[in-house]
């Protein structure tokens, strides 16, 4: 399945055990394997309607995904796990229970609304290793001689946000992108977002994705985006964020949680050899 382009692979895990980090290493290949972003997971909960866990390509566990979390409640209704009725439907995710509205077109869930929760610039929340700084705003990063400058949120997960002038199409990210996320002030890696601001309302932007490198969207990158963005000033609440997979459309006044609607979509079944 993938929303927006950002792709992962689905498995019911209820009752399975298995070398999750292994194989969402090996599924996630796309050469050797099925091809993806990661893995995740469907499991019991035992408050919570389901229990995602999620694997980065690189095997490494992430916090929360705001594409897969959109397209998890699609596949848990698809598989009984949450009634098709449920709505919202509550998600337990390792950053917390997020609440997700289905978006029903001619039967099929075809979009979803994600309460994403509050982003936080403490830098012991993101985290970053910066002392003397509470917060990281348009701070000067130093990354082979060139000066980047980037704003720090968490989302649940740690993102660095650049606003610049290069159109994001043209910036090297596949050179830069793996430079910030594994400098070291950042004590757990970190996604990198570049964007361009079109107007208040729309920006574009590209995401290097901590443990999966180049993705096409990232939900959480969105959401941290227009943060930022709402915090200095340079977008408005409700803002359109395009990325090369597709569009997000995020809401946040500047207080409580933010809400992320995008896409769901299912590209195929099929059965890994265990």
């Amino acid at each position: 399945m993938h929303g927006a382009g950002n792709d992962y692979v689905y498995v019911d895990a209820r009752g399975l055990e298995a070398d999750w980090p292994a194989l969402a290493a090996a599924m996630s290949d796309r050469h050797t394997g099925i091809g993806s972003d990661g893995l995740i997971l469907a499991r019991e909960s035992h408050h919570a309607d389901v229990k995602m866990t999620m694997f980065n390509a690189d095997g490494s566990e992430g916090m929360m995904c705001g594409n897969g979390i959109r397209c998890l409640v699609s596949f848990a209704v698809e598989q009984g796990i949450a009634p098709r009725e449920r709505s919202p439907v509550i998600v337990e995710t390792a950053s917390g229970d997020k609440t997700v509205t289905p978006v029903w077109e001619d039967g099929v869930m075809t979009r979803a609304r994600v309460d994403m929760g509050e982003p936080s610039v403490a830098v012991e929340d993101v985290p970053v290793d910066a002392p003397g700084y509470a917060m990281l705003m348009d701070y000067p990063l130093e990354i082979d001689g060139e000066t980047i400058r980037i704003s720090c949120v968490s989302m649940g997960n740690p993102h660095a946000v650049a606003f610049i002038r290069t159109p994001v199409d043209s910036y090297p990210l596949h050179e830069v992108g793996p430079k910030v996320e594994r400098h070291p002030m950042f004590p757990e890696r970190v996604n990198f977002e570049i964007v361009n601001i079109l107007d208040q309302g729309h920006v574009r932007a590209r995401v290097w994705e901590r443990g999966s490198g180049l993705t096409e969207a990232c939900g959480t990158g969105a959401c941290a985006i227009v943060a930022i963005g709402r915090l200095r000033r340079l977008t408005r609440g409700d803002v359109t964020v395009s990325l090369p997979g597709g569009d997000l459309s995020i809401e946040w006044p500047g207080e409580g949680g933010i809400i992320m609607e995008g896409p769901i979509a299912k590209v195929f079944d099929g059965d890994w050899p265990s």
